[in-house]
């Protein structure tokens, strides 16, 4: 028979339209830290309303372990001395995610193409899909990340419009050099922008030694201006100086 302190009582709501994300994830964690889950479902409104009122609280779900009102799925994360998401904490998770994926494809593309997984199309298709990656992430709102584009970037400072053009420079750029056509367009985007990027990010993080989020991945992350944001543009740059000198060598 297990310990009256394995024994959880859960109060979560399960509707026709709408069955709560976190009660769920209550239900899992408890379940996988091996506790007896006694699941109550609040299957309308008026019941949802009642226990609430009754327990005096204002959110499910709610969890009662030994008789004790732990609270919802942050509170039951706590008590089960576990890390709690944080959504001021900066990290490199989205940019990491990125040029993995953009990595990935790359080698597969190579694979497919050449029948060799590290070859110099390998190298410039991942330069040339993580921009386009990058892009896309940035178009999903424009408006969001030129408002935190313009706390840094000094052209779109002294031009506006600039941080909205951006990401449609960056997504195009990539899509011709992934193809391999138009360097005469390609290049000099490519150059320019990631020229300005990097003379911005070093300018605001290395001198004026500001603590900002950067724009790289959109305006909703919270991945911190410094070396990676650096990285990527010069990879641009990088970018751009080889497929000149290939352009202009054959």
């Amino acid at each position: 028979m297990p310990h009256p302190n394995q024994n959880a009582v859960l109060y979560r709501m399960v509707m026709d339209k709408h069955i709560c994300p976190f009660g769920l994830k209550a239900k899992h964690l408890l379940e996988r830290k091996g506790y007896d889950v006694e699941d109550h479902w609040l299957q309308t409104r008026e019941q949802t309303d009642a226990f609430q009122e009754k327990h005096d609280v204002k959110t499910t779900p709610q969890i009662f372990i030994a008789g004790q009102r732990i609270g919802g799925y942050t509170d039951l994360r706590k008590f089960l001395k576990l890390d709690v998401p944080d959504a001021d904490r900066k990290s490199y998770t989205p940019v990491l995610a990125v040029f993995l994926t953009a990595a990935a494809l790359a080698i597969a593309s190579s694979w497919a193409v050449l029948g060799s997984a590290l070859t110099v199309l390998t190298a410039e298709w991942f330069v040339s899909i993580a921009m386009m990656l990058l892009a896309m992430l940035k178009l999903q709102d424009v408006e969001q990340f030129s408002t935190m584009f313009l706390g840094y970037d000094l052209l779109a400072r002294r031009y506006v419009p600039y941080a909205y053009a951006y990401p449609f420079l960056e997504w195009t750029a990539g899509a011709l050099m992934t193809a391999h056509v138009l360097p005469i367009l390609s290049i000099p985007v490519a150059l320019g922008i990631g020229s300005v990027g990097a003379a911005s990010v070093f300018y605001a993080v290395y001198i004026q030694k500001r603590e900002l989020k950067c724009a790289c991945v959109g305006g909703s992350a919270n991945v911190p201006l410094g070396f990676v944001s650096l990285t990527e543009n010069l990879f641009m740059v990088g970018m751009a100086l080889w497929m000149l000198i290939k352009t202009t060598t054959l």
